[in-house]
C-alpha cells in the first residue's frame, strides 16, 4: 500500500467511522464517492468542509467544555476540596517515606520548603486568578497542613 493509497484509506475510515461525536460539537460531513480507474475500483472519501480533523476539534473544544463544566460553584468547591484532600495525602506520603527511612529526608525537606514557596510566589504575582491556579494553591494549602500534622504527631 503506497502513501497515496494509505492517506485515502485514512481519509475514508474517518469519515465512514462508527463513532460520532455529539452534534453540537462538530458539524463536518463526509460524502464518499466511488471513482472507477482502469485498473480498479477504488473508494475515496471527501471531507466536506476541508478543515481540522476529528482529534483536533476535540482537543480545541477541551477548555470550552472544561470551563463550562466547572461554572457551578457546588462542582469548583468540590474539586477544590479533593486538591486540598490530594496536597495533604501527597505531605502525608512523602513524609513517612522520607521519614521512615531516615535517607535524604533534608534534600527532602529542602524540595518541600521550595515547591512551596514557588507556588506561593506564582500565586501571589498574578493579577487575575483562575480557577486552575486556584486549585495550585489549595494542593499548596492541604501540603503545608499535612506537614505541619506531620511535624505534631512526630512532636508528641
Amino acid at each position: 500500500m503506497g502513501y497515496g493509497n494509505l492517506h485515502e484509506f485514512l481519509q475514508m475510515a474517518y469519515c465512514l467511522s462508527v463513532v460520532t461525536p455529539a452534534p453540537n460539537y462538530f458539524s463536518h460531513r463526509c460524502t464518499s464517492y466511488l471513482r472507477t480507474t482502469s485498473r480498479s475500483l477504488r473508494v475515496r472519501a471527501v471531507q466536506d468542509n476541508e478543515g481540522r480533523r476529528r482529534l483536533v476539534d476535540i482537543i480545541r473544544l477541551v477548555p470550552d467544555i472544561s470551563r463550562n463544566y466547572f461554572r457551578s460553584p457546588s462542582r469548583r468547591a468540590l474539586f477544590g476540596g479533593i486538591s486540598l484532600l490530594g496536597g495533604f495525602y501527597v505531605a502525608q506520603t512523602i513524609s513517612l517515606s522520607f521519614g521512615a527511612l531516615g535517607v535524604n529526608d533534608v534534600i527532602a525537606a529542602v524540595i518541600c520548603v521550595l515547591l512551596t514557596e514557588y507556588v506561593t510566589r506564582f500565586y501571589y504575582s498574578r493579577p487575575k486568578v483562575t480557577f486552575p491556579l486556584a486549585l495550585l494553591n489549595n494542593f499548596k494549602m492541604g501540603f503545608t497542613y499535612g506537614l505541619f500534622i506531620d511535624a505534631f504527631k512526630l512532636a508528641s
